[in-house]
């Protein structure tokens, strides 16, 4: 079921499962952090054991969280993952935090989601064993698996107006490994590999381009979010917008990736930063990472566009669309200054949905932008990320409100469709 408000002319969906967001920032209510898990802070050997050595080029048999349907609860199951091949590293992980593109591919409205499944992108681990080829990577290494590889080698990678590396892309989108085949297993099935990372397994496997070595001393706990929403958040502002001191921005969506933008307009020198979301027990969050102001649509009568452009002179430098909501994108966009305004969306739409807009609105100087993962080349930025947020100039402990063991995995679900975390994670 979705619950519908309808707000001026637009309609915004809270929804139960996720709406359509890779990732999602939902308008719903955050609730107040709860539990606290101090992640092992000792060397990856430590972390690792003496478990590598047993188990390099055998069977792992593990529990993992299976989505065998769409629109189901997910079960732990042992399953087995196989050894990494050539240019695969086997990973054993640590925390990962749930996210609504996960809830998304869940639900069913995925049009590449596929099933049987282990889900989970937001992950961080260390490495235990790798496959023929490797060179970057040995066991112990601490470790992020990336959904945006970076081969280094493609047109892409070697633009450096582009972060979407395409080299494993297709076999990514079939759940597969980059030889087209599985390295999991549960009662005898095949089981699909998820955006090409699977944190929701004890032990994963990954394509050797699909992962980032990090600071062994990080928190496993905490940088596991820097595999997705946060990166993206912060990246949208500094990278895609490349937004300038002294700007105007608004922010539509205040769920972890709309903090992380905001995060990111603070450090570019942004003056003013709006946040804008129906729920207003959201500003006092927003407020922490660096919002200026806040605005609900439920308390106008105008569009929320028209709105800001009266409060702005004209409208906002920069905006960005948190959702994955059409109606908001269009919104976003018209929210611009003439001239000069840029929107950025970051949220993405359900399958066979379309943006739309009068031309007159580009044709006057505004401009639409489009990020993944914050536009940043992952494998040579998430370490720089890590380092950010160790010498204290990154917030992430700030976006955890739950931590709870890996079993609870449905729990974390829960408090994520009823709008009560911003991330949970889970440790195993």
């Amino acid at each position: 079921m979705k619950s519908l408000y309808q707000i001026n002319e637009l309609t915004l969906y809270a929804s139960n499962v996720s709406a359509s967001c890779v990732p999602c920032a939902f308008w719903s209510v955050i609730g107040p952090g709860v539990d606290s898990f101090t992640a092992a802070r000792t060397a990856p050997s430590s972390r690792a054991g003496e478990k590598n050595m047993e188990t390099a080029g055998k069977v792992i048999k593990c529990k993992a969280a299976v989505a065998w349907e769409p629109g189901k609860p997910l079960t732990i199951e042992e399953v087995e993952v196989a050894p990494p091949k050539a240019h695969e590293v086997r990973i054993k992980i640590f925390a990962t935090g749930v996210c609504h593109t996960d809830a998304y591919t869940l639900s069913g409205s995925d049009p590449e989601g596929l099933f049987p499944v282990i889900l989970g992108h937001e992950g961080a681990g260390t490495v235990e064993s790798v496959g023929e080829g490797v060179t970057k990577f040995k066991p112990g290494d601490t470790v992020i698996p990336l959904y945006v590889p970076q081969c280094g080698e493609c047109k892409f990678c070697k633009n450096p107006k582009t972060n979407l590396c395409q080299k494993i892309r297709v076999t990514q989108g079939q759940g597969l490994l980059p030889d087209k085949t599985s390295r999991f297993t549960c009662k005898g099935k095949q089981v699909f590999h998820f955006m090409g990372t699977s944190t929701f397994s004890e032990y994963t496997v990954v394509a050797d381009i699909s992962l980032a070595k990090v600071n062994e001393s990080a928190p496993l706990d905490k940088v596991c979010l820097l595999g997705c929403g946060i990166s993206t958040g912060y990246g949208a502002a500094l990278n895609t917008a490349k937004v300038e001191p002294g700007s105007t921005c608004a922010v539509f969506g205040l769920g972890a990736v709309g903090l992380a933008v905001i995060m990111g307009c603070k450090v570019a020198g942004a003056t003013r930063i709006i946040g804008v979301d129906i729920n207003p027990a959201k500003f006092e969050k927003a407020k922490e990472f660096g919002a200026t102001e806040f605005v609900n649509p439920k308390d106008h009568s105008k569009p929320i566009q028209e709105v800001l452009v009266e409060m702005t002179d004209g409208g906002v430098d920069y905006s960005f669309e948190c959702i994955g909501n059409v109606q908001i994108m269009r919104a976003a966009l018209e929210a611009c200054h003439k001239g000069w305004g840029e929107s950025v969306i970051i949220g993405v739409a359900g399958a066979g949905q379309e943006i739309s807009t009068r031309p007159f609105q580009l044709v006057t100087g505004r401009v639409w932008r489009g990020t993944a993962f914050g536009g940043w080349k992952s494998v040579e930025s998430v370490p720089k990320l890590v380092e950010d947020y160790m010498n204290k100039k990154l917030k992430v402990d700030e976006f955890v409100t739950h931590t709870l063991p890996f079993e609870q995995i449905n729990e974390g679900f829960d408090l994520m469709h009823a709008g009560k975390s911003i991330r949970t994670v889970l440790t195993f």
